[in-house]
């Protein structure tokens, strides 16, 4: 049987160089919010890839949670993303940026002064953040969102999308999992709205459809993806009961609007529950276009996977970023070097660029 992981394929329109994808993964090197040298120099280290997602992009101020993680709603922004996107097709790969709008998973110290913490509904989640000001802090109760509110963000998502085409990416993903703002309405425990965003699951996945919809008109559905994370643990996410039935709904509708892809996330080899067979199965038979399964993958599993038809392209994670020729390395079985994890949210090169590559 032939090898299915490291073979050409295709996504939609575009071509992909092999069967891998760099999953997203934040690693708070934009400075003031802007992408720089630094980062363009970070992606095209690993533009192996058949793929690359970047790490957490916000739409908006508000979205802006994290220290350090990059936007893509002004200029600058703008012209700073041009120099990853061109290192990038330069190496011959292709690159959608992840647009993340953190919500309740913030700290005003993060934030420009002007920016509001928003989510669906008041309700604050467990834990602290990170802040380079002031340090550990605990997650304030944050804004429930008015229609104006809702309507303005939804805005800020077709904008950023805008954006991101100028700025050379091939597409976009929008981030609808582990706790940030659009996984926050689809999740009982932090969307309690009475209106029709809230409730039942149809309205849960309301504003996700809107967003999805409206992306899809302004860049086009063969550009536009999108992350899930069913049985998700992370920023204080809630299990609930109704998870399967939510995610094969949402799913059956994604696929009516046209996105690109689903990118599903099972975060289980980092201590969250195991995304259930049956709801991976479900939202496979309702969702036709590419399935990108990602979590906790090695090299003989994403060709099993693949093989059996149960994803279309694998995401890989964590062993990106201490092998930035990682494609190369499964290819030719080399032993992979473990990330330092002391390093992953620093702010300059070291343990982001600084990785040798094997050969």
């Amino acid at each position: 049987m032939s090898n299915i992981l490291f073979s050409p394929t295709t996504l939609g329109p575009i071509t992909l160089r092999n069967h891998i994808v760099m999953a997203p993964m934040t690693r708070s090197r934009a400075i003031n919010n802007i992408p720089n040298d630094l980062m363009a120099e970070y992606y095209g280290q690993r533009s192996g890839a058949g793929l690359i997602i970047t790490e957490g992009t916000s739409p908006s101020p508000n979205g802006l949670g994290y220290a350090r993680i990059p936007g893509i709603f002004s200029k600058e922004q703008v012209e700073g993303w041009k120099k990853v996107t061109t290192a990038v097709h330069v190496k011959g790969s292709k690159i959608f940026v992840q647009l993340m709008h953190t919500g309740r998973i913030s700290h005003k110290d993060n934030m420009p002064a002007s920016a509001v913490i928003i989510a669906p509904s008041a309700i604050a989640a467990k834990g602290q953040m990170w802040t380079d000001k002031n340090g550990m802090q605990d997650q304030p109760i944050p804004k429930e969102m008015t229609k104006d509110d809702i309507i303005k963000t939804k805005d800020e998502f077709i904008i950023a999308a805008k954006n991101a085409i100028e700025a050379g990416f091939d597409g976009i993903e929008l981030h609808s999992a582990n706790g940030y703002l659009l996984d926050q309405f689809l999740n009982p425990g932090s969307n309690q709205r009475k209106d029709e965003y809230g409730g039942s699951i149809e309205n849960r996945c309301r504003y996700i459809l809107e967003v999805a919809e409206a992306t899809v008109k302004a860049i086009g559905k063969e550009k536009t993806g999108i992350r899930l994370s069913p049985y998700g643990a992370f920023n204080d996410v809630q299990g609930f009961e109704e998870t399967e039935s939510e995610y094969s709904y949402l799913a059956e509708k994604l696929y009516t609007l046209g996105l690109i892809y689903i990118h599903l996330v099972d975060h289980s080899s980092m201590g969250a529950p195991k995304v259930e067979l049956s709801t991976t199965q479900k939202i496979r038979e309702n969702f036709k276009n590419t399935l990108i399964l990602s979590g906790g993958y090695d090299k003989k599993r994403a060709e099993k996977d693949l093989q059996s038809g149960a994803g279309d392209l694998i995401a890989f994670g964590r062993p990106f970023i201490s092998n930035p020729d990682l494609v190369s390395m499964l290819e030719k079985g080399v032993a992979l070097s473990s990330p330092d994890m002391n390093t992953f949210y620093t702010p300059d090169e070291h343990g982001y660029t600084d990785y040798p590559l094997a050969s």
